[in-house]
């Protein structure tokens, strides 16, 4: 069983803010990066914007280490697989965040090639308008996940409840769609 499960109820409500805290200003992104939306991305590490403020400042280049997938640029049916498993290698908890109208909806490549949204093959938490982006719509961004990541419950990733999905329904949840199945 996990902490959760064993402390008393005072400890853990008191515990729950400070671990979300914790983990809201130590992110540890790992940039996806495809196409011309990274320069935007390389532009908000800057000094003038200084997404360091945010506690997001050091990309991790292993899913392993990285606890935040930004999805930056198009993504195209042939690249789907790869990051499906970018995604499946991260460990829990993980967030993601779709950086531009590419990643978002596919933008203006209403085509047979490109994904029309990474939402199709993982989860989104955060979406981020624009072609390209301006820094200041991705520290809103980031911003909007810090929030939501302090107001999550503490047991959502919670091992033991996860294990009881799975041997009452068989499957762990229809988190990740196949790319195969993902349309075109």
């Amino acid at each position: 069983m996990g902490l959760e499960q064993k402390l008393p109820g005072f400890v853990t409500t008191k515990l729950e803010p400070a671990v979300n805290w914790a983990r809201k200003y130590s992110l540890f992104q790992y940039p996806f990066v495809t196409a011309c939306c990274g320069m935007e991305y390389m532009a908000t590490a800057c000094s003038r914007y200084d997404i360091a403020r945010f506690g997001a400042e050091i990309p991790r280049f292993s899913p392993r280490q990285a606890d935040l997938l930004m999805v930056v640029g198009t993504i195209n049916h042939k690249l789907a697989p790869f990051l499906v498993t970018v995604y499946e290698q991260m460990a829990e908890p993980k967030w993601v965040i779709a950086f531009g109208v590419c990643a978002s909806t596919g933008g203006f490549y209403d085509n047979y090639a490109t994904v029309q949204g990474i939402d199709k093959l993982i989860p989104v938490d955060v979406y981020i308008p624009g072609c390209p982006p301006r820094p200041e719509q991705v520290l809103d961004g980031l911003m909007l996940l810090q929030q939501k990541i302090q107001n999550e419950p503490w047991d959502k990733y919670a091992y033991e409840k996860r294990q009881e999905e799975v041997r009452q329904t068989g499957r762990e949840g229809s988190r990740i769609l196949s790319p195969l199945s993902a349309g075109g």
